[in-house]
């Protein structure tokens, strides 16, 4: 084997892991933002919850 074919090799090498990384970061970024979705849909439903609350509090002392 030359030293070419050698050279080639390694860059065909380096090209495989910088594809799989890549990949790799993708799969992560994509999970990140679905948590972060999650997270923000979970901290809105309680943001209307406690808007529910208050408003329910208050009509109960207003009819008092």
């Amino acid at each position: 084997m030359g030293i070419a074919d050698q050279f080639k090799d390694k860059a065909q090498e380096l090209a495989d892991q910088a594809k799989k990384k890549a990949n790799e970061g993708r799969t992560e970024g994509r999970e990140r933002t679905q948590d972060a979705s999650e997270r923000a849909s979970k901290t809105s439903q309680q943001g209307r919850e406690r808007g529910q609350d208050t408003a329910d509090d208050i009509r109960e002392r207003r009819d008092r």
